[in-house]
């Protein structure tokens, strides 16, 4: 039940050790709950993380049970802990203390029994030192910090993560990728990842639906070692358009059937259509006769 603390760069993986840390604890049984802190506009965070009553604002037309209350016995996980306005930082403070706080808009005091986990990209200790952030609640929220180093600082990973989500993305489209090739684990482990391990299940996923058979391998043009994250993402992006408006047109723009461009790439109809779709990727008209 102790307050955990994971601390890394973004894309690190900390919600995996979060779910992790949740899995392991005698509160696995009950869902994990997870609050971006990042994500939501400040103004909204409050009902979010404490519900609210009706006409607690403008447009509060109902009561609303917050993630405190639906983590009732379970793990709450705050991510990216360091983006909490100031000003709710006291209110977090003392449910971690006493288990109890009220709804937006009430007086009663609710109580309830969660195990915090909380991540964050930032430096805390220099947070509070600009005061942006509570040093009694640092406190309280370091109980049990965890590091997550970088993927270029643990190399040895990759494989594992790599396999992992090479699974995860062939079961998703449904191909059958038994192996992979040693150059492109090598070129893997070579690469520094500024994006962590997020930027890796991005280029796996492209790689596994560009693999037209059983063997996952990079193809050897995409020389990523000295891309930035964002360009990087980019040139995968070109490189799968390209080569399924190079099928298509093989095809004759013919999706379906055994030599269609969804065989050819190993991939269901539905998905070859879903990935034209997020590619912005066309069929011409035909010109006119004339």
């Amino acid at each position: 039940n102790t307050t955990v603390l994971i601390l890394g760069e973004t894309g690190t993986g900390k919600e995996l050790i979060a779910a992790a840390v949740h899995n392991m604890s005698s509160r696995k049984e009950r869902a994990l709950i997870t609050v971006n802190c990042a994500a939501l506009p400040a103004n909204l965070i409050e009902s979010e993380l404490f519900g609210r009553e009706k006409g607690a604002f403008t447009g509060a037309d109902a009561r609303r049970v917050g993630r405190f209350e639906i983590a009732q016995g379970s793990t709450l996980c705050l991510d990216e802990i360091g983006e909490l306005p100031l000003e709710l930082q006291a209110k977090l403070l003392r449910v971690i203390q006493h288990g109890e706080f009220e709804r937006l808009g009430s007086s009663h005091t609710l109580k309830v029994d969660v195990r915090i986990v909380a991540t964050t990209n930032r430096d805390l200790e220099e947070e509070v030192r600009k005061g942006r952030f509570r040093q009694d609640l640092y406190y309280r929220l370091n109980v049990f910090p965890i590091t997550v180093p970088p993927l270029r600082q643990r190399q040895e990973d990759i494989p594992l993560l790599a396999q992992a989500f090479i699974e995860r993305y062939a079961r998703k489209l449904g191909k059958q990728i038994t192996s992979v090739q040693k150059k492109t684990i090598k070129t893997l482990q070579d690469y520094p990842w500024p994006g962590n391990v997020r930027e890796l299940e991005s280029i796996i996923e492209r790689a596994v639906i560009l693999c037209p058979g059983p063997v996952l391998q990079l193809a050897d043009k995409l020389d990523i070692s000295s891309l930035p994250m964002s360009s990087a993402i980019r040139t995968l992006e070109e490189v799968e358009r390209n080569q399924i408006l190079k099928i298509l047109s093989e095809t004759r723009w013919r999706i379906e059937g055994k030599d269609g461009a969804a065989a050819i790439l190993g991939l269901h109809a539905s998905t070859l259509r879903a990935r034209m779709h997020k590619l912005g990727i066309l069929r011409p008209k035909a010109k006119a006769a004339g």
